[in-house]
């Protein structure tokens, strides 16, 4: 009897293995590749996936995210970048941030919020699906930096609280690279995600093949020009540290190009260039960079893709430099009409969309540099609350984080033709 039931676990968990990727994603000049295969992706930012297991009703929040992730299979998606957790709680730079927070106080980190981020990579590795973790955030709406600056005393509560003026911001935001209190909260952090073990499958972080990468965090710019010394610095000891204790996964900064680099294209090249950051990449906003004014149009959406060609291009250039490849992980576009129903249209956003992955898959028919993109932001089965421009707690995770209307940029799983162009590229 004994040995029928250590047979039957055996098989358990021969069946789990067999279903799920055992492969790390790997770099090779400007390609990524799995086994030895090239692996060019189009992908999602799912920044939420790793908070839906821990909904107050956990069973629906597993229920929505199995659905969303089959939803996403089906369409050929095999990539999603995703927050780890968010740090500190309560209102920051006059919103709120996202929550539950990984880290409810200074030092404290609640181990129990990892089982959602668990959860995800579990089911993610049985549909052969890949991870892309960011670990802080350059802007407030998940605490990040400005929330690491308060805990040691260089942002009051007062002023961490109420709505900054984008020079204050930046002064403030800066101040984390010359924070050495700030980088070694920082980096207990990152030591607590990165050797943490799987609640559901008993490996740790460093030894599961479903994440694909380390991202230093989201978009990390040094806001000013004094602080860059710094903030070089500190790319290059936070990668190496990571590397020293994983060097199983890929490592990222999470730049958003040269726009994030004070429009120093060769700052982002030197950054990039350290033998331990693995890819480069680029993020693309249009509205919030003044390509467009108030909605996108007819007569002024050429011009947008024009520019976000040239943008592309400029930086697969410095791709092929570096010999490295390129991932365009965050871009997006609001709805036509600049309207936030679901039921509105996308024309102009899928034409943007398509002019995009055109760029991609010319890049994969010559293994070019062009390895990935994620678009902003996959919105799955939420839909915006009627008469409610922003996330209040209890309500449905989306694309859009707290900081902005909901339904901005978010794909939902209903806008059929959106997703007719991802599935007309990937079946190529």
């Amino acid at each position: 009897m004994i040995k029928n039931i250590q047979l039957l676990i055996a098989i358990l968990f021969f069946s789990f293995g067999a279903t799920a990727q055992n492969s790390f994603v790997k770099q090779k000049g400007q390609q990524f590749h799995i086994n030895g295969k090239p692996y060019y992706f189009i992908g999602t930012n799912y920044w939420y996936g790793g908070l839906l297991a821990l909904q107050k009703d956990p069973l629906k929040g597993k229920q929505r995210l199995i659905k969303e992730l089959d939803f996403l299979k089906a369409k050929g998606i095999n990539n999603l970048r995703v927050l780890v957790g968010s740090e500190g709680e309560g209102k920051i730079n006059g919103v709120d941030r996202v929550k539950p927070a990984l880290q409810t106080q200074h030092n404290a980190f609640d181990a129990e919020l990892l089982k959602g981020l668990d959860f995800l990579l579990m089911e993610m590795a049985k549909r052969k699906m890949y991870a892309v973790l960011f670990l802080s955030n350059n802007w407030e709406w998940s605490g990040g930096f400005l929330q690491y600056l308060n805990w040691n005393w260089k942002i009051d509560n007062e002023t961490l609280k109420r709505k900054l003026t984008w020079d204050e911001q930046r002064d403030y935001t800066s101040k984390f690279y010359s924070c050495d209190a700030c980088k070694i909260d920082y980096q207990k952090q990152v030591d607590f995600i990165i050797k943490h073990k799987n609640f559901y499958t008993g490996k740790s972080y460093v030894n599961e093949s479903a994440i694909m990468a380390w991202e230093l965090a989201n978009e990390p710019r040094p806001m000013r020009a004094s602080a860059t010394e710094a903030y070089k610095k500190w790319i290059v000891t936070t990668a190496d540290y990571i590397k020293s204790i994983d060097k199983n996964h890929l490592i990222t900064i999470g730049t958003e190009g040269y726009m994030g680099t004070e429009e120093d294209l060769d700052l982002f090249k030197e950054i990039h260039a350290h033998q331990n950051i693995d890819y480069l990449t680029i993020h693309i906003w249009p509205k919030n960079w003044g390509w467009f004014k108030d909605a996108p149009t007819n007569d002024n959406l050429p011009l947008v893709i024009e520019k976000t060609s040239m943008y592309i291009k400029q930086h697969e250039n410095t791709a092929k430099q570096l010999n490295k490849p390129l991932v365009i992980e965050e871009f997006g576009l609001p709805r036509d009409g600049h309207d936030f129903a679901p039921s509105s249209k996308t024309e102009l956003r899928d034409e943007y969309f398509n002019n995009i992955f055109s760029l991609w898959a010319n890049s994969r028919k010559s293994n070019g540099a062009i390895a990935g993109c994620n678009f902003w932001a996959f919105g799955g089965l939420s839909r915006p609350v009627k008469g409610q421009l922003f996330w209040k707690e209890g309500d449905d995770f989306s694309g859009d984080p707290p900081q902005e209307e909901q339904g901005l940029n978010a794909v939902f799983d209903s806008d059929k033709s959106t997703w007719g162009i991802v599935k007309q590229y990937l079946k190529k």
